[in-house]
């Protein structure tokens, strides 16, 4: 995909909530990142690192302490009227009148909207054709953050700002809705996304960042981020064999061992290398590894590396106690507290 011309552009951005001083909060501290045309941007963090705080400045919904903010060239608050038909906004949670139904809903906010899509087109969108009749009070969860969705996209925005866009959906309608925002990017929807679920950002994600206390602290594309964390060998040694007996570990490129009760972990930065020394030491040894596991690093480990355990570099439960851990679902680390 060609990315054009950056439609988003911020540079030293800031955000205090209260007075100067002890008494007052600095949400987003010196934050500069850019979105190009087509382009799908994940803002990560744990909860209070101040990705909505960042969104909603980017949205118009505040004025910055100080910084500059441009969206389609122009300044999101001074200059709503020019931005705000072109954008659409999916917040946390939306607010729907309960007794409305769900076509009432959208044909209320088709009203408010330029050159609005049809209703009808709207929620076959996001699969809700079947529920249109259905009163507000009825729906789900899930089916509440479809019809989110359904509202943002009305306006066929050229810029999209969701903020937890899958909380509350069944895997099923979560996929659904990845393969919706593929399209819409596909045909140069530019979307800047803020999500717990890791796996979403590493699957969706051109390029992402993640904040910490205010601040980028790292980005890239996901493949480049991920790839400044080690992969991980994890297997047992048979009885009568020690981690001692293996082949130096610095020639096999191993980082970083790790050993209990037999179960041993090595992290290296060159998987292929120090799987394949191994695996020709066990053959040359006739030695079983049982249980052997391979695996490179994940999002969710950069990301409890670099947000969780404050930077540290120290993966949050890093270690032989932590298991599979690449393998988590990412509603088991954040998204349960979204």
């Amino acid at each position: 995909m060609d990315i054009g011309d950056s439609v988003i552009d911020v540079s030293g951005l800031r955000r205090r909530y209260g007075p100067a001083g002890d008494k007052g909060f600095e949400a987003v501290r010196d934050v500069s990142f850019t979105v190009g045309r087509g382009e799908l941007f994940a803002l990560l963090g744990t909860n209070g690192a101040g990705k909505t705080s960042t969104v909603e400045l980017l949205e118009g919904l505040a004025k910055p302490t100080a910084g500059k903010v441009r969206v389609l060239g122009h300044d999101p608050f001074t200059e709503r009227r020019v931005v705000r038909p072109r954008i659409g906004v999916m917040l946390q949670e939306g607010g729907f009148p309960s007794d409305l139904t769900v076509t009432e809903t959208v044909r209320m906010w088709a009203g408010c909207t330029t050159g609005a899509r049809p209703a009808a087109e709207a929620l076959e969108l996001v699969g809700l054709t079947g529920r249109r009749d259905v009163r507000i009070k009825q729906l789900s969860g899930g089916e509440r953050r479809r019809l989110d969705l359904a509202l943002a996209l009305l306006g066929r925005p050229e810029v999209l700002f969701l903020d937890e866009p899958t909380t509350g959906l069944d895997p099923e309608a979560r996929h659904t809705t990845w393969e919706l925002v593929r399209r819409l990017r596909a045909e140069g929807t530019t979307v800047l996304l803020t999500t717990h679920y890791l796996e979403e950002a590493e699957a969706l994600a051109d390029r992402l960042a993640i904040m910490r206390e205010g601040r980028i602290v790292t980005s890239g594309t996901p493949e480049s981020v991920i790839g400044s964390y080690p992969a991980r060998i994890r297997f047992a040694m048979p009885v009568g064999w020690f981690v001692g007996d293996l082949p130096p570990l610095a020639e096999l490129g191993v980082i970083r061992h790790e050993e209990e009760r037999g179960h041993i972990e090595l992290q290296t930065q060159e998987l292929q290398r120090t799987l394949t020394g191994l695996l020709l030491w066990a053959r040359d040894k006739d030695v079983e590894l049982e249980g052997l596991d391979a695996r490179a690093a994940s999002l969710e480990e950069a990301f409890l590396a670099i947000a969780g355990a404050g930077g540290s570099g120290e993966p949050v439960g890093a270690g032989l106690g932590a298991g599979l851990g690449a393998g988590l679902g990412v509603d088991s680390v954040a998204g349960r507290n979204a």
